[in-house]
């Protein structure tokens, strides 16, 4: 009943979002997914959602580095190491954590992406109150 609104609602936030903002809205999305395995940790459906929830912020993950290596990305340089960096550790961690899950584990998972949405939304924040000012 109510999934055709939901997918209008959705298309027009797709549609009118930033770049930041989406980016920071699937971060969110992927953190909610973990916290969501966390707190039903030993449900019966568990195993499959966590190794979705792990999937999907690895995808995340995984398009933020193709992203982040491409020659006309506009970050400096240090930004874009540290970032790779970071997004290396995720990669461990998501492995680590399918190898040898435990509900701790997925606590530094949420905080990063909850970190990084933050950032990206401050910034675009920033970029439109420019913007507006111009």
């Amino acid at each position: 009943m109510y999934q055709a609104p939901l997918k209008a609602y959705d298309q027009v936030c797709r549609t009118t979002m930033s770049g930041r903002e989406a980016e920071a809205a699937v971060l969110t999305k992927a953190a909610g997914k973990l916290k969501e395995c966390q707190t039903q940790w030993g449900s019966a459906d568990g195993d499959e959602r966590l190794n979705a929830a792990l999937k999907f912020n690895q995808r995340v993950w995984s398009i933020f580095q193709a992203e982040i290596d491409r020659e006309e990305n506009p970050l400096p340089h240090q930004l874009k190491v540290d970032l790779l960096r970071l997004s290396a550790f995720i990669d461990k961690r998501i492995f680590e954590i399918m190898a040898y899950p435990a509900p701790e584990k997925l606590t530094i998972l949420i905080n990063i992406n909850h970190n990084i949405a933050a950032g990206l939304r401050s910034n675009a924040a920033s970029l439109q109150d420019e913007a507006a000012a111009a």
